[in-house]
Protein backbone atom coordinates (compact mmCIF):
# COMPACT_ATOMS: atom_id res chain seq x y z
CA UNK A 1 0.00 0.00 0.00
CA UNK A 2 2.58 2.46 0.92
CA UNK A 3 4.48 1.79 -2.24
CA UNK A 4 1.55 2.75 -4.37
CA UNK A 5 1.09 5.08 -2.57
CA UNK A 6 4.62 6.71 -3.33
CA UNK A 7 4.08 5.80 -6.80
CA UNK A 8 1.17 7.58 -7.06
CA UNK A 9 2.56 10.82 -5.77
CA UNK A 10 5.26 10.51 -7.96
CA UNK A 11 2.85 10.43 -11.06
CA UNK A 12 1.35 13.04 -9.52
CA UNK A 13 3.96 15.52 -9.25
CA UNK A 14 5.49 14.65 -12.70
CA UNK A 15 2.03 15.04 -13.63
CA UNK A 16 1.23 18.78 -12.63
CA UNK A 17 3.91 20.02 -13.18
CA UNK A 18 3.70 18.83 -17.16
CA UNK A 19 0.48 21.11 -16.88
CA UNK A 20 2.40 23.98 -14.81
CA UNK A 21 1.85 27.28 -16.65
CA UNK A 22 4.44 29.35 -15.09
CA UNK A 23 8.31 29.52 -15.64
CA UNK A 24 9.03 31.24 -12.17
CA UNK A 25 11.08 30.11 -9.31
CA UNK A 26 12.66 31.43 -6.13
CA UNK A 27 15.82 30.09 -4.24
CA UNK A 28 14.72 27.94 -1.20
CA UNK A 29 15.95 28.92 2.53
CA UNK A 30 16.64 32.55 1.88
CA UNK A 31 15.97 35.63 4.21
CA UNK A 32 13.29 37.70 1.81
CA UNK A 33 11.93 40.60 3.33
CA UNK A 34 8.09 41.06 1.99
CA UNK A 35 6.51 44.07 1.09
CA UNK A 36 3.63 43.18 3.51
CA UNK A 37 4.01 40.83 6.19
CA UNK A 38 3.58 37.07 4.46
CA UNK A 39 0.32 35.88 5.36
CA UNK A 40 -0.20 32.54 7.41
CA UNK A 41 -1.22 30.63 4.61
CA UNK A 42 1.74 31.65 2.52
CA UNK A 43 3.59 29.40 4.49
CA UNK A 44 4.40 26.09 4.87
CA UNK A 45 2.78 24.12 7.90
CA UNK A 46 5.85 21.96 8.23
CA UNK A 47 9.24 24.31 7.56
CA UNK A 48 6.95 27.67 8.28
CA UNK A 49 9.04 29.24 5.23
CA UNK A 50 7.40 30.29 2.42
CA UNK A 51 5.86 27.90 0.54
CA UNK A 52 7.82 26.62 -2.39
CA UNK A 53 6.36 24.82 -4.97
CA UNK A 54 3.11 24.18 -2.83
CA UNK A 55 1.19 20.96 -2.38
CA UNK A 56 -2.65 20.99 -0.08
CA UNK A 57 -3.47 17.51 1.44
CA UNK A 58 -6.77 16.29 2.01
CA UNK A 59 -7.13 17.95 5.37
CA UNK A 60 -6.59 21.51 3.40
CA UNK A 61 -3.28 22.48 4.75
CA UNK A 62 -0.40 23.41 2.58
CA UNK A 63 3.13 22.05 2.53
CA UNK A 64 6.09 22.74 0.36
CA UNK A 65 6.85 19.86 -2.28
CA UNK A 66 10.06 19.34 -1.03
CA UNK A 67 8.39 18.91 2.86
CA UNK A 68 5.83 16.37 1.79
CA UNK A 69 8.57 14.54 0.60
CA UNK A 70 9.96 14.34 3.79
CA UNK A 71 7.02 13.90 5.77
CA UNK A 72 6.79 10.62 3.42
CA UNK A 73 10.48 9.55 4.02
CA UNK A 74 10.19 10.27 7.91
CA UNK A 75 7.31 8.19 8.96
CA UNK A 76 5.67 5.20 7.03
CA UNK A 77 2.40 6.54 7.88
CA UNK A 78 2.72 10.00 7.45
CA UNK A 79 0.42 12.63 9.45
CA UNK A 80 -0.26 16.22 9.44
CA UNK A 81 1.65 18.41 11.51
CA UNK A 82 -1.29 21.04 12.22
CA UNK A 83 -4.67 18.86 13.17
CA UNK A 84 -2.70 15.28 13.36
CA UNK A 85 -4.91 13.76 10.19
CA UNK A 86 -3.41 11.09 8.23
CA UNK A 87 -2.08 12.30 4.85
CA UNK A 88 -3.47 10.34 2.27
CA UNK A 89 -1.03 10.49 -0.62
CA UNK A 90 -3.11 10.08 -3.52
CA UNK A 91 -5.41 13.28 -1.87
CA UNK A 92 -2.34 15.48 -2.31
CA UNK A 93 -2.37 17.87 -5.32
CA UNK A 94 -0.06 20.87 -6.18
CA UNK A 95 -2.07 24.08 -5.86
CA UNK A 96 -1.16 26.15 -9.03
CA UNK A 97 -3.14 28.86 -7.76
CA UNK A 98 -1.52 29.32 -4.52
CA UNK A 99 1.57 28.96 -6.19
CA UNK A 100 1.10 31.79 -8.72
CA UNK A 101 0.06 34.13 -5.69
CA UNK A 102 3.28 33.21 -4.23
CA UNK A 103 5.61 33.85 -6.90
CA UNK A 104 3.69 37.36 -7.33
CA UNK A 105 4.41 38.74 -3.65
CA UNK A 106 6.58 41.64 -3.59
CA UNK A 107 10.03 41.29 -1.57
CA UNK A 108 12.37 44.22 -0.91
CA UNK A 109 16.14 43.35 -3.20
CA UNK A 110 18.64 42.12 -0.13
CA UNK A 111 20.89 45.21 -0.86
CA UNK A 112 18.40 47.35 0.58
CA UNK A 113 18.36 50.22 1.32
CA UNK A 114 21.28 50.77 -1.31
CA UNK A 115 18.69 49.32 -3.91
CA UNK A 116 15.03 50.27 -3.03
CA UNK A 117 13.74 47.71 -5.75
CA UNK A 118 10.66 45.58 -5.22
CA UNK A 119 10.30 43.32 -7.45
CA UNK A 120 7.75 39.72 -7.49
CA UNK A 121 9.12 36.98 -5.78
CA UNK A 122 9.14 35.07 -8.58
CA UNK A 123 11.59 37.46 -10.51
CA UNK A 124 13.71 37.83 -7.64
CA UNK A 125 17.02 35.81 -9.20
CA UNK A 126 16.33 37.70 -12.62
CA UNK A 127 16.31 41.20 -11.04
CA UNK A 128 19.92 39.80 -8.55
CA UNK A 129 21.66 39.23 -12.22
CA UNK A 130 20.95 43.07 -12.91
CA UNK A 131 21.18 44.62 -9.59
CA UNK A 132 23.76 47.58 -9.60
CA UNK A 133 24.47 47.07 -5.97
CA UNK A 134 24.78 42.91 -5.68
CA UNK A 135 28.09 42.00 -5.52
CA UNK A 136 29.67 40.13 -8.46
CA UNK A 137 33.43 39.03 -9.21
CA UNK A 138 35.67 40.59 -11.46
CA UNK A 139 36.01 39.37 -14.71
CA UNK A 140 39.13 39.32 -15.92
CA UNK A 141 41.42 36.72 -15.50
CA UNK A 142 43.23 36.12 -12.35
CA UNK A 143 41.47 38.72 -9.71
CA UNK A 144 39.50 37.76 -7.50
CA UNK A 145 38.00 41.03 -6.06
CA UNK A 146 34.71 41.11 -5.50
CA UNK A 147 32.85 44.22 -7.12
CA UNK A 148 29.50 45.89 -6.54
CA UNK A 149 27.54 45.58 -10.14
CA UNK A 150 27.68 49.47 -10.73
CA UNK A 151 31.23 49.96 -9.93
CA UNK A 152 32.48 47.10 -12.16
CA UNK A 153 33.47 49.13 -15.14
CA UNK A 154 35.25 51.62 -12.90
CA UNK A 155 37.06 48.66 -11.37
CA UNK A 156 37.46 46.84 -14.90
CA UNK A 157 39.06 49.98 -16.37
CA UNK A 158 40.98 51.82 -13.66
CA UNK A 159 41.97 49.91 -10.34
CA UNK A 160 42.02 46.32 -11.55
CA UNK A 161 45.53 45.26 -11.38
CA UNK A 162 44.91 42.58 -13.41
CA UNK A 163 43.52 44.90 -16.27
CA UNK A 164 45.02 44.62 -19.80
CA UNK A 165 47.44 48.12 -20.61
CA UNK A 166 49.57 49.20 -23.41
CA UNK A 167 53.10 49.34 -22.87
CA UNK A 168 54.20 52.76 -23.83
CA UNK A 169 56.98 51.62 -25.70
CA UNK A 170 55.79 48.83 -27.99
CA UNK A 171 51.83 49.41 -27.55
CA UNK A 172 51.59 45.74 -27.07
CA UNK A 173 48.51 45.42 -24.91
CA UNK A 174 49.81 43.51 -21.44
CA UNK A 175 48.12 42.76 -18.18
CA UNK A 176 49.51 45.31 -16.00
CA UNK A 177 50.66 43.76 -13.01
CA UNK A 178 53.00 42.08 -15.52
CA UNK A 179 53.96 45.63 -17.32
CA UNK A 180 57.24 46.13 -15.47
CA UNK A 181 58.71 42.58 -16.20
CA UNK A 182 57.07 42.90 -20.12
CA UNK A 183 59.29 45.92 -20.38
CA UNK A 184 62.50 45.14 -19.20
CA UNK A 185 62.95 41.76 -20.82
CA UNK A 186 60.11 41.35 -24.09
CA UNK A 187 59.55 44.43 -25.30
CA UNK A 188 61.69 45.38 -28.13
CA UNK A 189 61.67 48.69 -28.06
CA UNK A 190 62.20 49.46 -24.72
CA UNK A 191 65.12 51.81 -24.24
CA UNK A 192 68.45 50.25 -22.61
CA UNK A 193 71.89 51.68 -22.01
CA UNK A 194 74.45 50.65 -24.00
CA UNK A 195 76.39 47.71 -22.99
CA UNK A 196 79.85 49.52 -23.63
CA UNK A 197 79.35 52.30 -21.26
CA UNK A 198 78.25 54.80 -23.60
CA UNK A 199 75.69 57.61 -22.68
CA UNK A 200 73.20 56.92 -24.95
CA UNK A 201 70.21 55.21 -24.40
CA UNK A 202 69.39 52.63 -27.19
CA UNK A 203 66.12 50.43 -28.14
CA UNK A 204 66.83 47.04 -27.02
CA UNK A 205 65.61 46.05 -30.68
CA UNK A 206 68.82 47.79 -32.40
CA UNK A 207 71.59 47.34 -29.83
CA UNK A 208 73.36 45.10 -31.37
CA UNK A 209 73.36 47.54 -34.35
CA UNK A 210 74.89 50.05 -32.13
CA UNK A 211 77.41 48.34 -30.66
CA UNK A 212 79.08 48.07 -34.22
CA UNK A 213 78.89 52.30 -34.19
CA UNK A 214 79.40 52.17 -31.16
CA UNK A 215 82.36 54.72 -29.77
CA UNK A 216 83.11 53.33 -26.44
CA UNK A 217 83.18 49.67 -27.89
CA UNK A 218 87.21 48.51 -27.94
CA UNK A 219 88.18 47.29 -31.71
CA UNK A 220 91.29 46.10 -33.25
CA UNK A 221 93.50 48.78 -35.06
CA UNK A 222 92.69 48.68 -39.39
CA UNK A 223 97.30 47.76 -39.42
CA UNK A 224 96.95 44.10 -37.78
CA UNK A 225 97.82 42.88 -40.59
CA UNK A 226 101.00 44.52 -40.56
CA UNK A 227 101.99 44.07 -37.07
CA UNK A 228 100.14 46.85 -35.23
CA UNK A 229 98.45 44.98 -31.96
CA UNK A 230 96.61 47.60 -30.32
CA UNK A 231 93.19 47.44 -28.68
CA UNK A 232 91.27 50.81 -28.70
CA UNK A 233 87.82 52.40 -28.41
CA UNK A 234 86.26 53.13 -31.53
CA UNK A 235 85.77 56.74 -30.74
CA UNK A 236 89.68 56.83 -30.71
CA UNK A 237 90.72 55.14 -33.17
CA UNK A 238 91.14 58.40 -35.75
CA UNK A 239 93.19 60.06 -32.84
CA UNK A 240 95.13 56.36 -32.43
CA UNK A 241 95.62 56.36 -36.34
CA UNK A 242 97.29 60.10 -36.68
CA UNK A 243 99.44 59.81 -33.67
CA UNK A 244 100.68 56.68 -34.75
CA UNK A 245 101.27 57.33 -38.58
CA UNK A 246 105.17 56.64 -38.85
CA UNK A 247 104.86 53.29 -37.02
CA UNK A 248 102.16 52.49 -39.14
CA UNK A 249 104.17 53.81 -42.06
CA UNK A 250 107.39 51.58 -41.16
CA UNK A 251 105.73 48.67 -40.10
CA UNK A 252 104.09 48.62 -43.84
CA UNK A 253 107.29 49.66 -45.05
CA UNK A 254 108.79 46.57 -43.54
CA UNK A 255 106.32 44.01 -44.63
CA UNK A 256 106.78 45.43 -48.36
CA UNK A 257 110.90 44.97 -47.58
CA UNK A 258 110.52 41.75 -46.70
CA UNK A 259 107.86 40.96 -49.25
CA UNK A 260 110.29 42.12 -51.89
CA UNK A 261 113.46 40.25 -50.50
CA UNK A 262 110.91 36.84 -50.91
CA UNK A 263 110.64 37.73 -54.41
CA UNK A 264 114.11 38.24 -55.05
CA UNK A 265 114.86 34.69 -53.39
CA UNK A 266 112.47 32.99 -56.03
CA UNK A 267 113.55 34.37 -58.90
CA UNK A 268 117.56 33.73 -58.27
CA UNK A 269 116.23 30.14 -57.44
CA UNK A 270 114.22 30.12 -60.74
CA UNK A 271 117.35 31.50 -62.79
CA UNK A 272 119.19 28.01 -61.22
CA UNK A 273 116.55 25.99 -61.90
CA UNK A 274 116.61 27.61 -65.54
CA UNK A 275 119.88 27.05 -65.63
CA UNK A 276 119.97 23.26 -64.86
CA UNK A 277 117.23 22.64 -67.12
CA UNK A 278 119.73 24.08 -69.82
CA UNK A 279 122.21 22.11 -68.43
CA UNK A 280 120.28 18.79 -68.78
CA UNK A 281 119.12 19.81 -72.01
CA UNK A 282 122.34 19.88 -73.60
CA UNK A 283 123.44 16.36 -71.90
CA UNK A 284 120.23 14.78 -73.73
CA UNK A 285 121.16 16.57 -76.91
CA UNK A 286 124.64 14.63 -76.88
CA UNK A 287 123.46 11.76 -75.77
CA UNK A 288 120.93 11.43 -78.48
CA UNK A 289 123.84 12.54 -81.42
CA UNK A 290 126.06 9.43 -79.21
CA UNK A 291 123.51 7.23 -79.84
CA UNK A 292 123.04 8.02 -83.97
CA UNK A 293 127.19 7.11 -84.24
CA UNK A 294 126.72 4.06 -82.01
CA UNK A 295 123.93 3.32 -84.34
CA UNK A 296 126.08 3.56 -87.94
CA UNK A 297 128.94 2.08 -85.83
CA UNK A 298 127.40 -1.17 -84.89
CA UNK A 299 125.31 -1.45 -87.74
CA UNK A 300 126.74 -4.98 -88.70
CA UNK A 301 124.69 -8.28 -87.83
CA UNK A 302 127.77 -9.56 -86.27
CA UNK A 303 128.07 -6.50 -84.19
CA UNK A 304 124.46 -6.99 -83.11
CA UNK A 305 124.59 -7.63 -79.56
CA UNK A 306 127.20 -5.64 -78.57
CA UNK A 307 125.04 -2.54 -80.14
CA UNK A 308 122.09 -3.56 -78.28
CA UNK A 309 123.25 -3.36 -74.85
CA UNK A 310 125.19 -0.14 -75.78
CA UNK A 311 121.91 0.75 -77.12
CA UNK A 312 120.13 -0.32 -74.08
CA UNK A 313 122.68 1.70 -72.13
CA UNK A 314 121.96 4.86 -73.87
CA UNK A 315 118.21 4.42 -73.94
CA UNK A 316 118.27 4.42 -69.85
CA UNK A 317 120.82 7.02 -69.50
CA UNK A 318 118.15 9.40 -71.96
CA UNK A 319 114.87 7.97 -69.82
CA UNK A 320 116.63 9.41 -66.83
CA UNK A 321 117.34 12.78 -68.20
CA UNK A 322 114.37 12.65 -69.73
CA UNK A 323 112.87 12.29 -66.23
CA UNK A 324 114.70 15.01 -64.43
CA UNK A 325 114.02 17.49 -67.35
CA UNK A 326 110.15 16.93 -66.72
CA UNK A 327 110.48 17.61 -62.76
CA UNK A 328 112.69 20.62 -63.43
CA UNK A 329 110.62 21.94 -66.17
CA UNK A 330 107.34 21.27 -63.36
CA UNK A 331 109.07 22.89 -60.54
CA UNK A 332 110.25 25.95 -62.39
CA UNK A 333 106.40 26.54 -63.47
CA UNK A 334 105.54 25.88 -59.92
CA UNK A 335 107.97 28.73 -59.23
CA UNK A 336 106.47 31.29 -61.52
CA UNK A 337 103.62 30.44 -61.01
CA UNK A 338 103.90 31.52 -57.42
CA UNK A 339 105.24 34.76 -58.33
CA UNK A 340 102.36 35.27 -61.34
CA UNK A 341 99.62 36.99 -59.13
CA UNK A 342 97.79 37.29 -62.63
CA UNK A 343 95.77 34.08 -62.03
CA UNK A 344 95.30 34.77 -58.45
CA UNK A 345 93.44 38.50 -59.14
CA UNK A 346 91.34 36.42 -61.57
CA UNK A 347 90.11 34.09 -58.86
CA UNK A 348 89.48 36.61 -56.35
CA UNK A 349 87.11 38.56 -58.97
CA UNK A 350 85.41 35.70 -60.19
CA UNK A 351 84.60 35.09 -56.24
CA UNK A 352 83.40 38.43 -55.83
CA UNK A 353 81.28 38.17 -58.69
CA UNK A 354 79.89 34.80 -57.48
CA UNK A 355 78.89 36.53 -54.22
CA UNK A 356 77.43 39.38 -55.51
CA UNK A 357 74.95 37.05 -57.54
CA UNK A 358 74.78 35.38 -54.50
CA UNK A 359 73.56 38.02 -52.88
CA UNK A 360 71.02 39.25 -55.74
CA UNK A 361 69.56 35.95 -55.61
CA UNK A 362 69.02 36.10 -51.83
CA UNK A 363 67.44 39.34 -52.21
CA UNK A 364 65.01 37.68 -55.14
CA UNK A 365 64.61 34.89 -52.22
CA UNK A 366 63.18 37.25 -49.38
CA UNK A 367 60.86 39.01 -52.30
CA UNK A 368 59.59 35.07 -53.03
CA UNK A 369 59.34 34.34 -49.40
CA UNK A 370 57.35 37.61 -48.30
CA UNK A 371 54.92 37.22 -51.70
CA UNK A 372 54.61 33.40 -50.41
CA UNK A 373 53.66 34.96 -46.71
CA UNK A 374 51.18 37.52 -48.42
CA UNK A 375 49.72 34.65 -50.61
CA UNK A 376 49.45 32.08 -47.47
CA UNK A 377 48.00 34.49 -45.36
CA UNK A 378 45.06 35.35 -48.51
CA UNK A 379 44.68 31.62 -48.68
CA UNK A 380 43.88 31.03 -44.79
CA UNK A 381 41.51 34.19 -45.44
CA UNK A 382 39.53 32.95 -48.04
CA UNK A 383 39.79 29.38 -46.13
CA UNK A 384 38.08 30.91 -43.02
CA UNK A 385 35.83 33.02 -44.97
CA UNK A 386 34.85 29.52 -46.91
CA UNK A 387 34.44 27.60 -43.15
CA UNK A 388 32.22 30.55 -41.98
CA UNK A 389 29.79 30.71 -45.07
CA UNK A 390 29.88 26.56 -44.59
CA UNK A 391 28.70 26.51 -41.13
CA UNK A 392 26.07 29.88 -42.57
CA UNK A 393 24.30 27.44 -45.21
CA UNK A 394 24.21 24.38 -42.35
CA UNK A 395 22.65 26.46 -39.98
CA UNK A 396 20.49 27.74 -42.73
CA UNK A 397 19.54 24.44 -43.77
CA UNK A 398 18.79 23.48 -40.10
CA UNK A 399 16.66 26.40 -39.84
CA UNK A 400 12.72 26.31 -38.91
CA UNK A 401 10.04 28.80 -39.66
CA UNK A 402 7.21 27.23 -38.04
CA UNK A 403 7.70 28.18 -34.36
CA UNK A 404 9.17 24.78 -33.36
CA UNK A 405 12.50 23.63 -32.59
CA UNK A 406 13.67 19.95 -31.80
CA UNK A 407 17.54 20.35 -30.34
CA UNK A 408 19.13 17.45 -30.91
CA UNK A 409 22.44 17.32 -28.06
CA UNK A 410 25.20 15.04 -28.85
CA UNK A 411 27.97 13.77 -26.32
CA UNK A 412 25.55 14.33 -23.68
CA UNK A 413 28.44 13.08 -20.63
CA UNK A 414 31.38 15.05 -22.56
CA UNK A 415 29.14 18.26 -22.26
CA UNK A 416 27.72 18.00 -19.22
CA UNK A 417 31.74 17.25 -17.57
CA UNK A 418 32.39 20.59 -19.04
CA UNK A 419 29.62 21.76 -17.67
CA UNK A 420 30.61 20.50 -13.88
CA UNK A 421 34.26 21.85 -14.39
CA UNK A 422 32.96 25.01 -15.74
CA UNK A 423 34.49 25.27 -18.71
CA UNK A 424 31.24 25.39 -20.92
CA UNK A 425 28.32 26.40 -18.48
CA UNK A 426 25.77 26.60 -21.15
CA UNK A 427 25.13 25.64 -24.89
CA UNK A 428 22.63 27.26 -27.19
CA UNK A 429 20.46 25.79 -29.92
CA UNK A 430 20.37 27.31 -33.74
CA UNK A 431 18.07 29.83 -33.83
CA UNK A 432 14.35 29.61 -35.43
CA UNK A 433 12.07 31.59 -36.15
CA UNK A 434 7.95 31.52 -35.90
CA UNK A 435 7.76 32.58 -39.55
CA UNK A 436 10.02 33.70 -42.39
CA UNK A 437 9.88 37.22 -41.34
CA UNK A 438 9.21 36.33 -37.77
CA UNK A 439 10.32 36.30 -34.26
CA UNK A 440 14.28 34.70 -33.85
CA UNK A 441 14.83 32.48 -31.27
CA UNK A 442 16.37 30.10 -30.03
CA UNK A 443 17.17 27.75 -26.46
CA UNK A 444 20.11 27.59 -23.74
CA UNK A 445 20.79 24.48 -21.86
CA UNK A 446 22.58 24.59 -18.50
CA UNK A 447 23.70 20.75 -18.58
CA UNK A 448 24.52 21.11 -14.83
CA UNK A 449 21.74 23.63 -13.93
CA UNK A 450 21.60 26.78 -12.99
CA UNK A 451 20.53 28.85 -10.40
CA UNK A 452 18.43 26.59 -7.99
CA UNK A 453 18.66 23.76 -10.22
CA UNK A 454 22.40 23.92 -10.39
CA UNK A 455 24.21 20.67 -9.55
CA UNK A 456 21.21 18.60 -9.24
CA UNK A 457 18.98 19.61 -12.76
CA UNK A 458 18.98 20.30 -16.52
CA UNK A 459 18.27 23.75 -16.47
CA UNK A 460 16.27 24.92 -19.75
CA UNK A 461 15.69 28.72 -20.92
CA UNK A 462 13.49 30.09 -23.77
CA UNK A 463 15.60 33.20 -25.35
CA UNK A 464 14.35 35.94 -27.88
CA UNK A 465 16.87 36.98 -29.95
CA UNK A 466 17.70 39.89 -32.09
CA UNK A 467 15.99 39.13 -35.55
CA UNK A 468 15.86 41.10 -39.41
CA UNK A 469 12.19 42.04 -38.92
CA UNK A 470 11.90 42.91 -35.21
CA UNK A 471 10.47 46.43 -36.72
CA UNK A 472 7.77 45.49 -38.22
CA UNK A 473 6.84 43.28 -35.38
CA UNK A 474 4.78 43.49 -31.98
CA UNK A 475 6.32 43.85 -28.71
CA UNK A 476 7.02 42.70 -26.03
CA UNK A 477 6.45 39.26 -27.36
CA UNK A 478 3.38 37.27 -25.35
CA UNK A 479 3.18 34.12 -27.19
CA UNK A 480 3.13 30.72 -25.32
CA UNK A 481 5.81 28.56 -24.80
CA UNK A 482 6.03 24.67 -23.95
CA UNK A 483 9.41 23.20 -23.76
CA UNK A 484 9.79 19.38 -23.68
CA UNK A 485 12.39 16.86 -23.30
CA UNK A 486 11.09 13.98 -25.82
CA UNK A 487 10.95 10.44 -24.45
CA UNK A 488 12.98 8.39 -27.19
CA UNK A 489 11.09 4.91 -26.36
CA UNK A 490 8.06 5.96 -28.59
CA UNK A 491 5.61 6.12 -26.06
CA UNK A 492 5.57 9.75 -25.82
CA UNK A 493 5.89 9.95 -22.22
CA UNK A 494 7.60 13.14 -22.47
CA UNK A 495 8.45 15.67 -19.52
CA UNK A 496 7.04 18.86 -20.57
CA UNK A 497 7.03 22.70 -19.15
CA UNK A 498 4.39 25.25 -20.83
CA UNK A 499 4.91 29.20 -19.97
CA UNK A 500 3.09 32.11 -21.68
CA UNK A 501 5.63 35.55 -21.89
CA UNK A 502 5.21 38.19 -19.04
CA UNK A 503 4.79 41.08 -21.11
CA UNK A 504 6.50 43.26 -18.01
CA UNK A 505 10.05 41.13 -18.19
CA UNK A 506 12.76 42.71 -20.13
CA UNK A 507 13.70 38.94 -20.79
CA UNK A 508 10.39 39.41 -23.75
CA UNK A 509 11.03 42.95 -25.23
CA UNK A 510 12.32 44.30 -28.56
CA UNK A 511 16.18 42.82 -27.88
CA UNK A 512 18.51 46.02 -28.09
CA UNK A 513 21.53 43.45 -27.78
CA UNK A 514 22.31 40.19 -29.78
CA UNK A 515 19.68 38.43 -27.19
CA UNK A 516 17.63 38.88 -24.46
CA UNK A 517 18.09 37.50 -20.47
CA UNK A 518 16.93 34.27 -21.18
CA UNK A 519 13.80 33.29 -19.31
CA UNK A 520 12.45 29.36 -18.75
CA UNK A 521 13.07 26.83 -15.68
CA UNK A 522 15.83 26.44 -14.02
CA UNK A 523 14.92 23.00 -12.57
CA UNK A 524 12.97 21.64 -15.77
CA UNK A 525 14.82 17.78 -15.40
CA UNK A 526 16.43 16.54 -12.43
CA UNK A 527 19.88 14.39 -13.57
CA UNK A 528 18.65 11.58 -11.61
CA UNK A 529 15.19 11.23 -14.29
CA UNK A 530 17.14 11.74 -16.92
CA UNK A 531 20.26 9.52 -16.79
CA UNK A 532 18.26 6.75 -14.58
CA UNK A 533 18.54 3.67 -16.70
CA UNK A 534 15.10 2.20 -16.71
CA UNK A 535 14.28 5.74 -18.59
CA UNK A 536 14.47 6.47 -22.24
CA UNK A 537 15.55 10.09 -22.92
CA UNK A 538 18.83 9.92 -23.27
CA UNK A 539 20.23 6.84 -25.91
CA UNK A 540 23.21 6.70 -27.32
CA UNK A 541 24.84 9.84 -25.45
CA UNK A 542 22.39 12.02 -27.45
CA UNK A 543 18.66 13.64 -25.79
CA UNK A 544 16.58 15.86 -27.73
CA UNK A 545 15.06 18.72 -26.73
CA UNK A 546 11.52 20.71 -28.50
CA UNK A 547 10.57 24.07 -28.02
CA UNK A 548 7.25 25.15 -29.53
CA UNK A 549 5.76 28.35 -29.86
CA UNK A 550 1.95 28.89 -29.85
CA UNK A 551 0.99 30.98 -32.72
CA UNK A 552 -2.46 31.07 -32.14
CA UNK A 553 -3.30 34.70 -32.75
CA UNK A 554 0.06 35.77 -34.11
CA UNK A 555 -0.70 37.80 -37.30
CA UNK A 556 2.18 36.59 -40.49
CA UNK A 557 3.73 39.59 -41.96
Amino acid sequence: MACDETTALSGLFTHQNSASSNSLDFEPNADYKFVESLEERYKCAYCHLVLRNPHQTGCGHRFCQQCILSLRELNAVPTCPVDKETIKMHEVFKDNCCQREVLNLHVFCKNFPDCNSKVILGRYQEHLQQCLFESTQCTNDGCRDQILRRDLKEHLSQHCQFREEMCQYCNTYVVLINIKNHEKNDCPDYPVPCLQNCSQIVLKKEIEKHHAVCPEAEVDCPYKQYGCHVKIKRGKLAEHENSALREHMLQILDKNSRLEEQISDLYKSLECKEIKIQQLADAFKKCEKEFRQYTQLFGNNNNLMVSTQALASHLDKSARLESQVKQLIQMANQQQSKLDLRPLFDTIENVKQKIALMETYDQRLVVLEDQSSKHDLQINIHKAQLNKNEERFKLLEGTCYNGKLIWKITDYKMKKKEAVEGRVLSIASQPFYTSRCGYRLCARAYLNGDGSGKGTHISLYFVVMRGEFDSLLLWPFKQKVTLMLLDQSGKKNHIVEVFRADPNSSSFKRPDGEMNIASGCPRFVPHAVLENTKNTYIRDDTLFLKVVVDLTDLEEL
